[in-house]
């Protein structure tokens, strides 16, 4: 090397190496406020878990959030598509950022231990009563809503631009977002530039996040078949046509749709997880119904596995002489894939790696759950984005721990709302504009 440029080099590596670990700019105001607000943050939280609610019954919360708004000075709107409420924070000419939180529980009985361990117990419409949790974090997504929205009005005198808060019933039955949109969400308020959500990971370390550049959660359509025999007795089966017989070959057949229809390379899942037929051992029933869930990235591997569950169906039945053709019905609840988009998500991660730490920050994979936060970026073709956040004690890293959805799901809670406030916090900050001195 010539001894000439070795100062050069010196110098400009000090230099990039200043600018790829520089603090952000707002950081500081951001941990601040975090420090100081932190402990009301977690009593949000500890106050959610313990009182949840079911997909569009969510109207304690729904009240407990827009009144939050409103003290932080928001224009607040209450049941919009159902149990939603939207918040604006006009702050100046500027971007528009959409900042979400889903705010349903689940029909789980809780058993973590917990002193704030939800005792709520309601009665279904069948007459059927359970208990409801915030299985799925989405307690921790509202916490962290409130106190990010918190925050951003105590600093607008940092940035400017509008900042559009939704807490979204009903994610859990995928129809949260599309009744708020229904509802005209994009015609009604700001149109977003760019729309930022979290969601726990149960499987990710608290003070952890996790990226996912392009596709996060899949496709989501669920699908029902009645699969109609000749009813008999169950010690003469040559006199009628079983149902059961035909729907257990069906099950088998359906799996087939992944293992040889569909590329190798292609994301896909065809999944029974409900069959029901018949009322005793020695009656051979004239239906058996069955339930699936389907689950697929691209448009059209979702169609194949759809047009090939009705083949399958069709001819199963055929070939055990069924009366007559069974009923497949594609259920009115389809969640699009959630995709992130791949420049906001690299922008994301440089800033997390930042504030975090390059071994904090997670390149995590793509998942085949589903999330209906990916129908509101589409509808106006802007940038979105859905990062994880690492929800577990250190200490139970290397030991089996509770799923989502599991009753035994309970976010290290103060750690958790800690990193997800400063990360929201901050690539908030980072879409909005900078406000001028």
């Amino acid at each position: 090397m010539h001894s000439g440029l070795r100062p050069i080099l010196i110098v400009w590596t000090l230099l990039t190496s200043t600018l790829a670990f520089a603090e952000p700019a707002n950081d500081a105001a951001v941990t601040g406020w975090i420090d100081g607000h932190l402990s009301e943050i977690v009593a949000l939280y500890e106050h959610l878990h313990a009182h949840p609610e079911l997909s569009l019954e969510e109207h304690e919360t729904a009240a407990r959030v827009a009144q939050e708004f409103r003290d932080a000075g928001l224009a607040v709107t209450t049941s919009f598509g159902a149990t939603g409420v939207v918040g604006v924070l006009r702050n100046g000419s500027g971007p528009v950022v959409l900042l979400r939180g889903d705010m349903d529980g689940l029909p789980l009985t809780e058993e973590t231990g917990a002193p704030y361990a939800s005792q709520v117990v309601v009665e279904r419409p069948d007459g059927t009563r359970t208990g409801v949790m915030h299985a799925c974090g989405h307690d921790v997504h509202t916490a962290n809503l409130v106190g990010t929205v918190r925050m951003l009005a105590a600093l607008k005198d940092r940035w400017r631009g509008t900042l559009l808060a939704i807490a979204q019933p009903a994610e859990e039955i995928g129809q949260g977002a599309r009744r708020m949109l229904a509802a005209g969400l994009f015609e009604k308020f700001p149109k977003p530039d760019v729309a930022l959500a979290l969601h726990v990971w149960s499987d990710m370390e608290a003070g952890h996040v996790g990226t996912t550049p392009g596709f996060w959660a899949a496709n989501v359509d669920s699908v029902d078949i009645t699969v109609y025999g000749r009813g008999g007795h169950g010690a003469r089966p040559h006199a009628a046509v079983a149902p059961v017989v035909t729907a257990a070959h069906l099950v088998v057949a359906l799996q087939t749709l992944v293992s040889r229809r569909v590329d190798p390379l292609e994301p896909a899942v065809v999944t029974v997880g409900s069959i029901h037929a018949g009322t005793k051992h020695n009656l051979i029933p004239n239906t058996a119904h069955l339930q699936l869930t389907v689950r697929s990235f691209s448009k059209p591997v979702r169609e194949q596995l759809l047009s090939g569950i009705r083949q399958i169906a069709v001819d199963t039945c055929r070939t055990f002489q069924c009366p007559q053709p069974p009923d497949v019905e594609l259920k009115d609840e389809y969640t699009p894939a959630a995709y992130n988009d791949p420049a906001l998500t690299r922008s994301a991660g440089e800033l997390f790696r930042t504030l975090f730490g390059e071994d904090h920050v997670i390149d995590s994979p793509p998942g085949m759950g589903g999330e209906d936060f990916g129908m509101y970026a589409p509808a106006l073709g802007i940038p979105g984005l859905l990062f994880r956040l690492g929800t577990i004690d250190p200490n139970t890293v290397n030991q089996p721990v509770p799923s989502l959805h599991s009753s035994r799901f309970l976010p290290l809670a103060e750690k958790t709302l800690r990193t997800g406030l400063r990360a929201m916090g901050n690539l908030v900050l980072s879409q909005l504009d900078a406000a001028s001195d």
